[in-house]
């Protein structure tokens, strides 16, 4: 095995003594221009990598962020790293990213693995809303900020999307649209935007004061899922209300396979307004959420508790957006 190369061997190289190769790596005391220039070239020239954890761990600070996620497939997740990630890079940090893949088990093997890692503080996506998970990550001390959910406690900082009202604007627009059927395809209905999502369905539905069919599946937040639920469906409704795209680019596939004409037969509506939903053919009508904004606010609120400055959560606007996936 190959050894990596240390500050003796810098000091080695550039002729001076391992305190004076530490004092001009770590900046914190004066060293005389000259032998500042022989260390750095002797670093240079081994292509010497400081141990950032290892440094970390003398100065009290690793400057990385742990971020875990449901599942890095998902580009709305991968979206919200990004925001996060652009904002954390101005500061110095550096984000270890892991994604459970929906398994929550492996997400407990996760959280351990950053924690072993000494991570300054933690972004997190669970997989379920509160408890027991919030038990969790609280035991490992850190701050921690909390994505894609509202949580209620004074330690803990969060951001999330009005699902609830993206969902109830959508809604509207499909009844004024005369839609009259519908089936409401789910994700996961114990993240708090499966939860809101799901409760605005049905709010809407019960104080409609036609008589409308509804049909409510779930599933999980996947392509796979969008297919699997469609075809468990009783009939094909005037609308199928997707939990989020990638739900609704699975339905969107298996109803073309299907021969449906869309949106003549039937109306595809999503949930996120990823990259790819005004790629679809038709383009998909969803709701927006700025996740890219979401990963920035939740970076910002990281920052804030790591300078011991407490913010209340934060609660984002979303959009509808009607392309050709629904009839007018």
């Amino acid at each position: 095995m190959q050894k990596h190369p240390g500050i003796k061997d810098i000091a080695r190289i550039a002729g001076v003594s391992i305190a004076t190769v530490s004092r001009v790596l770590n900046g914190n005391s004066y060293v005389s221009p000259e032998l500042s220039k022989r260390v750095l070239e002797a670093a240079g020239k081994l292509k010497y990598q400081p141990n950032r954890i290892a440094r970390g761990l003398r100065k009290g600070k690793t400057n990385t962020i742990g971020f875990l996620i449901p599942d890095i497939e998902n580009p709305f997740f991968s979206a919200i790293v990004k925001g996060a990630e652009d904002f954390l890079r101005k500061f110095g940090y550096t984000i270890l990213l892991c994604s459970s893949s929906g398994i929550a088990e492996r997400e407990d093997e996760l959280l351990n693995v950053l924690f072993s890692h000494k991570v300054d503080g933690l972004m997190t996506i669970p997989l379920e809303s509160q408890t027991p998970y919030l038990e969790k990550i609280e035991r490992l001390g850190i701050p921690v900020v909390v994505i894609d959910d509202i949580i209620k406690k004074k330690d803990v900082s969060s951001v999330a999307s009005d699902n609830y009202s993206g969902m109830s604007q959508l809604m509207r627009y499909l009844l004024d649209t005369n839609h009259k059927s519908f089936a409401f395809l789910s994700g996961d209905p114990h993240t708090y935007s499966g939860k809101e999502r799901l409760r605005a369905f049905r709010d809407v539905m019960v104080r409609q004061q036609e008589n409308v069919e509804y049909e409510i599946l779930f599933g999980t937040y996947t392509f796979n899922s969008g297919i699997d639920m469609l075809r468990k469906l009783k009939r094909i409704p005037d609308a199928i209300v997707c939990g989020n795209d990638m739900i609704a680019f699975g339905v969107l596939t298996e109803l073309q396979r299907m021969r449906y004409k869309i949106p003549d037969d039937v109306s595809i509506t999503g949930f996120d307004d990823v990259l790819f939903s005004k790629m679809t053919n038709p383009p998909l009508t969803t709701v927006r959420q700025d996740y890219y904004m979401m990963g920035e606010v939740a970076a910002q609120l990281l920052m804030d508790s790591l300078n011991y400055k407490k913010r209340d959560s934060v609660l984002l606007k979303t959009e509808l957006v009607i392309r050709g996936s629904s009839r007018e």
